[in-house]
């Protein structure tokens, strides 16, 4: 079975292991962090419990993706629980490598086109180099389909919650996701499968304008995606000038948007165990969102909402969902409803807005139940808010574009991304590298505006010359 349905190919990577022996203070880092945590969770009644340091984890990620928030936040969340955390990095530099709580990372570019030999090869070898058995935690959702569908090869080297290994991928397509939503009376904004240029121009025909158009199934978005991000189409128009630069046939679904001004949008986060309980289940809004309105999370408050938590729990329950999941949903005031927009099988990148009185988030219920360690009970901290440094910076640029931010919440306990007073290095690598990409975007449009202006000479150049012939 392939990851991908592209050839196989070789990433080339150069899957080394390296060691963090160098990194000042990081078994200090790690004590004191402890007993912060400690003591936050007594403060609260509630005693922080025992984690197995004797079990690392192993992120897992493909494809590239250097400003990764979320890995970040996994590497902080666990090691300052004294777990262990190891990362597969596509280059030495990525932020996050630079992390005191990071014990190593191995070297491994992917591009999402690897075939599923090669993939299960490479965790093998990074098994074999941690020398003892590890948690896999999946950081997108083609990881996370790997990781399920490859599970019987490599549970003898990683501990993985025991999903069934068809289920991710379904979850993880726009598609499927739709159909099982309706057989489970679970409500989504109105969609549409389209496989063919004919199908989005017969469909833009009687559309109701503005819709979302989303690439449909996993890897397709990495290896041969018809839009870069979640797009919003304003126009008849403007969808046929998209499918015009589609090359071949399209895998995507075309979605209702409910207006901004009739919509929440709400992030629901948790961890199931082996019967798909959830032993921790957490709720959020959102903010802010980069680009705005259909982008990622930029800003967000953890706010009780136990008929979405509710929701949500009942329908993982119901199709025997086990692990970590991330839910995005949409409230349409019109209706009053609830509407699932994606369902990512894996961590999500926010998670760390969320943790119970006990200091449990859905990375560390993962770990404890993985190890045979009960998960405790205790309710949702709420009055927390998570920033996401550049992203938020990249929203208060086009403040005027996104209307969320007007329901901001005040008076809560603020946690960055990327800044951290006890693990600082990462923020400014963030900053070097995403100012790099900043300039690198700016030289790209002032190159096409010189191309554009050059080319519009030479037309008003020829016409002055066929005006003098004549």
């Amino acid at each position: 079975m392939s990851a991908a349905n592209s050839s196989p190919e070789s990433s080339g990577a150069n899957d080394e292991l390296i060691v963090r022996a160098g990194a000042v203070g990081l078994e200090y880092a790690r004590s004191v962090a402890i007993v912060q945590i400690a003591d936050r969770a007594l403060r609260m009644g509630n005693r922080l419990p025992t984690f197995d340091s004797s079990i690392p984890v192993l992120v897992f990620k493909i494809g590239r993706y250097p400003l990764s928030h979320g890995i970040l936040g996994a590497i902080r969340s666990l090691g300052r629980a004294g777990i262990p955390v190891y990362a597969l990095c596509e280059d030495r530099f990525v932020p996050y490598a630079a992390s005191r709580y990071l014990s190593g990372q191995i070297v491994l570019p992917t591009t999402g086109r690897e075939d599923a030999g090669t993939l299960r090869r490479h965790l093998l070898r990074a098994a074999q180099q941690l020398g003892r058995k590890s948690i896999l935690l999946p950081t997108d959702d083609e990881a996370a389909i790997f990781a399920a569908e490859q599970a019987s090869a490599l549970r003898d080297d990683f501990l993985m919650p025991n999903v069934e290994p068809s289920l991710p991928r379904l979850l993880a397509s726009k598609h499927q996701l739709s159909l099982f939503c309706g057989r489970h009376q679970v409500a989504v904004p109105a969609t549409r499968f389209a496989r063919s240029v004919d199908e989005v121009l017969a469909y833009a025909g009687s559309a109701q304008f503005p819709i979302v158009v989303k690439n449909s199934e996993p890897w397709v978005r990495i290896t041969a995606p018809a839009v870069g991000a979640t797009t919003i189409v304003e126009s008849r128009e403007a969808l046929a000038s998209l499918a015009a630069g589609w090359t071949g046939d399209p895998q995507i679904i075309l979605q209702e948007y409910i207006p901004s001004a009739c919509a929440e949008d709400w992030i629901f986060h948790a961890y199931l165990d082996a019967g798909s309980n959830a032993v921790a289940a957490f709720t959020g809004f959102k903010e802010r969102a980069w680009p705005p309105y259909a982008g990622v999370t930029a800003a967000a408050v953890a706010r009780p909402n136990p008929e979405l938590a509710a929701t949500a729990t009942d329908f993982c329950r119901a199709i025997g969902y086990r692990g970590i999941v991330d839910m995005d949903w949409r409230r349409d005031l019109r209706d009053g409803r609830y509407k699932l927009v994606d369902f990512n099988p894996r961590i999500g990148a926010n998670f760390r807005l969320f943790e119970s009185e006990a200091g449990i988030d859905v990375a560390r219920a993962l770990h404890l139940d993985l190890t045979g360690r009960s998960v405790p009970s205790a309710p949702q901290a709420f009055g927390r808010r998570l920033i996401v440094e550049n992203l938020y910076l990249a929203s208060r640029v086009m403040r005027g574009a996104d209307k969320t931010a007007e329901r901001a919440e005040k008076g809560c306990k603020t946690e960055f991304a990327w800044f951290a007073a006890d693990d600082p290095l990462p923020f400014f690598a963030m900053g070097v590298r995403f100012g790099g990409q900043v300039l690198l975007r700016l030289g790209e449009l002032v190159a096409a505006r010189v191309k554009r202006r050059r080319a519009q000479g030479r037309r008003s150049s020829g016409f002055t010359n066929t005006v003098r012939r004549l």
